[in-house]
Formats: structure tokens, sequence, C-alpha cells
């Protein structure tokens, strides 16, 4: 009994969640539709309990478990932490939003823990099994969580465009991890690493298979020329779903990516270099430009982070533990910004009226100059700008690139950034220099102005003193790997 304990003792925020979940699908199947509060509450009870959980058996040596499948490891916790802080975020700003259109219901609580579920076993998986199980755990919440408003055809086909194209991706991760398999005859990520580290004959085989499995994760990124899904998906979806799927499924990404190119894949760095470079360029390049032609915030922002995810894979093409922690601070600090940028737009939200549209922003500072400001720093941090925090992030993974010697790449990288800070500079203009074209008063709850206001100040904290975040992020990465 104590060694099936001990077996079990490391995934036990993940069977806290599940059995969390569990419990509010009872409840919220008893109370009437004006109690859905209990739903909301007990999901954040939820996400404090696993928070607590993690905390306490924090771990700074990697620990196998459940034979092999599952690692808890300080990436893993790390990640978990950031993962439970931005759902929570997600929640709060979601709130109002959803009593608003109906959709304040207990489906949408237990579809957003049950992804944090799935992105909770992605980030520890340490087996190809684990790694697709999880995968699909949160990618199927993803497809049910855009087609909820079931009223709004745009919503059903964003729903259907993203199932559809992740059904695919799904196929040619599941071919690429069959191939790699047959190479190396394991699925556990440490006895594949050694078994190519040893060198093999099958060198066609495996180059296929790492085709195949860099494909499904460019999709689940978002990267170019997998990114067709991304602006439908992000425009369609409503926008407090928008804002979960554009910040913590990338955390996840980025585990999901280092786990298998990072650590199973570590001796093949020179195969998937070169498909990373052409990813992160065409992702950088396509997501700047056609991100200056919308005039959809949220379609804006959906071109924009297929140009940040191609920053984050700056780093991870590095190859090194240096370039890694870069990505992975990339990417907490992307999701730090996606949540504010979404967030400012379900602020200025209200019933039958969707802030989405770039002249909603129209002349922000003469309604709210504090809510202006907020969103002047998170513009200024996706441009890369300082004092915010999204100029160390572009400047860390820009020094893992030179750090291999790929100059050249960097100062691509910095001209489409230039390119990009056009887009980002028009809103700041449009709030700042513009007349407002509604002025109606923002009412917004007093929780979800508070987390706007820490997500905003954030921002520019972390600009102004990065490096403890930093810190972590190689520290994580370095007691890992």
């Amino acid at each position: 009994m104590r060694d099936f304990l001990i077996q079990f003792a490391p995934a036990l925020p993940e069977i806290f969640v599940l059995a969390m979940v569990s419990l509010i699908l009872l409840v919220d199947a008893a109370v009437d539709d004006g109690k859905r509060t209990i739903a909301y509450v007990l999901s954040l009870v939820t996400l404090a309990g696993a928070a607590f959980l993690t905390v306490r058996d924090f771990s700074t040596m990697p620990v196998l478990a459940l034979g092999g499948l599952f690692i808890d490891d300080a990436l893993a916790d790390v990640l978990k932490l950031f993962l439970y802080l931005t759902v929570a975020a997600v929640l709060v700003y979601s709130r109002d939003y959803l009593r608003e259109r109906g959709l304040y219901k207990g489906e949408f609580f237990v579809l957003s823990l049950f992804a944090l579920l799935g992105m909770m076993v992605m980030v520890s998986a340490s087996h190809f099994l684990t790694l697709y199980l999880g995968l699909e755990l949160l990618s199927l919440s993803l497809y049910a969580m855009v087609a909820l408003q079931r009223d709004s055809s745009m919503a059903t086909e964003a729903a259907m465009k993203y199932f559809v194209l992740g059904a695919l991706a799904s196929g040619m991760l599941l071919y690429g991890m069959s191939m790699v398999y047959g190479v190396t005859g394991s699925l556990a990520l440490g006895d594949m690493a050694q078994r190519l580290s040893d060198g093999t004959d099958l060198r066609i085989p495996l180059v296929f298979g790492i085709v195949f499995i860099v494909a499904g994760l460019a999709f689940k990124l978002g990267a170019v020329p997998f990114h067709m899904w991304v602006p439908d998906v992000y425009h369609g979806a409503p926008t407090a779903m928008t804002l979960f799927i554009g910040s913590a499924p990338k955390i996840a990404a980025f585990a999901f990516t280092v786990r298998i190119l990072g650590q199973g894949l570590e001796s093949q760095v020179a195969e998937w270099r070169d498909m990373l470079v052409i990813l992160a360029v065409l992702s950088m390049a396509v997501g700047n430009i056609a991100a200056i032609a919308q005039s959809n915030l949220k379609r804006m922002f959906a071109y924009s982070t297929i140009s940040h995810m191609g920053f984050m894979l700056l780093g991870i093409l590095a190859g090194s533990q240096s370039g890694y922690g870069s990505a992975m601070f990339y990417v907490l600090v992307y999701a730090l910004m996606s949540l504010g940028g979404f967030g400012m737009i379900l602020l200025l939200s209200r019933a039958g009226f969707e802030a989405d549209q770039l002249d909603d922003f129209k002349g922000l500072n003469r309604r709210s100059p504090w809510l202006a400001f907020l969103m002047l720093m998170l513009m200024f941090s996706m441009a890369g700008i300082p004092p915010a925090v999204g100029f160390y992030a572009k400047l860390a993974v820009l020094q893992a690139v030179v750090e291999i010697g790929y100059v050249w790449l960097a100062v691509v990288a910095v001209l489409f950034s230039l390119i990009g800070a056009f887009y980002y500079l028009r809103v700041v203009k449009l709030m700042y220099f513009d007349a407002p074209r509604d002025t109606a008063p923002i009412v917004a709850s007093p929780d979800a102005r508070l987390i706007m206001s820490a997500n905003g100040l954030a921002v520019l904290a972390l600009g102004i003193l990065p490096q403890p975040l930093m810190a972590i992020c190689v520290t994580a990465i370095g007691a890992s790997f």
C-alpha cells in the first residue's frame, strides 16, 4: 500500500483537480440557474487547492512515477503554478461577460478545469502516451468551449474548423510518434533519448517521424503554415473562450514541445532545428504583416499570437538550456500579455456590445485614463518597447539565437518586430489621440478591475525587474534537463 501511495503522490494535484471537477458536475446538476456562482467559487477553490498541493510537494529533483509515464520536476511544478494563476484570472475576467450572455453555466467551469487537467498532464508527461492523452483532453475541452454558445453561427463554424484541423494535426503527430517508436522501440522519452544518442541506422524513418512531429507541434502552437485556424477561432469564439485559448494552452504547448524535442529528441537537434528556423521566420513574417490589415482586435491579436509563437520558437531552436529558459520566460510573459489584452476587451464589453473593434478603443483615455494606461503598457510589452517586460523577453530569445551563431536570424526577428510595432502603437494612438466613439460608462466588477490593474502593473514591474522570473525559468530548466 505504501509503494502504491508513493507512486501516485507526484500526481496528487491532478487527482485533486479531477475529483473536484466531478464534484462540480454533481453540484451544478443539483442547483438552480440562479446559483451558478457555486460552480465559480468551487473552481477557484480547486485552483487554490491544486496550487497548495503543487507547492507542498515542489520537486527540485526529477521524480518518475506511474511506471515512468509521469514526471514531477521543477519545470512541471513552475508551469503548473502559472497555469493555475492564468486560469484563475480567466475565470475572474469572464464572469460578467458570461452572465450577460447567458453562458454563466457549470459547463464553462467544468470544461475549463478539464482543459487545465489536460495541460497539467502535458507538462508532467515523460512518455508519448501521457503526452498524447493530455493533449487530447485539452483539445476536446477547447473544441467544446468554442461551441458553447450554441445559437452563434460564428462560434459553431469556428468550433468545426478547430475540430477538423485539430484532428488532422493529431493524426500527423501520432504518425510521427509511431515512426520514432519504430526506430527506438520505446515510447518513454528518457529511453528514447538514450537509444538515439547511441546512434541508429534507421535515419530516414527517424527524420520522417521528426517532420510529422514538428508539423503537429506547429499546429498546436499556431505557427505558419499551420496557422489557418488561429484567426478564425479567435474571432468566432466568444471572447471569454478566446481569452482561455490564447493564454494557458500556450504554456502547455511550450512544455509539450520542450519535452519532445528538448528531452526525447535532444540528440537530433540538427534535424529539427532547421525546421524550427523556417517555422519561426514564416510565423514572424505572416503574423506581423497580416495583423496590420485587421480592423477587428481579436483577429489582430490572433495574428499577433502567430508572430509571438515564432519568437518563442527562437529560444527552443537554440537547443540549449539558456535557450529553453528564455523560451519559457517568453511564453509566460506572453500568457500575461494575452490575459491583459483579451481581458481589456471583456472589461469594455457589455450586454449586446462586443468591444472587439479597433474603433471601440478610440478615446479610451478620456473615458478611463487608468484603463488606457494599462492598455498602453500591454501594447508596449507586445511590441517589445521598454520598460515593459516584452522587451526583455524578446531580448532573451535573441541572445539565445546569437549564442548559436544565427546572427542573421536575430536580425530578421528584429526587423519583423519593428513591423509589428506599427499595429500595437496604432491602438495607443486611437486611445490617446482620437475622439471617443462610445461614451457609455465602463461598468466592470471590482475584482475584474483589480485583476486587470495587477495584470498591467505586472507587465511594467517585470520589465523593470525581470531577473527573478528569468532566474526561476533558467533554474527550472537546469534542474529538469
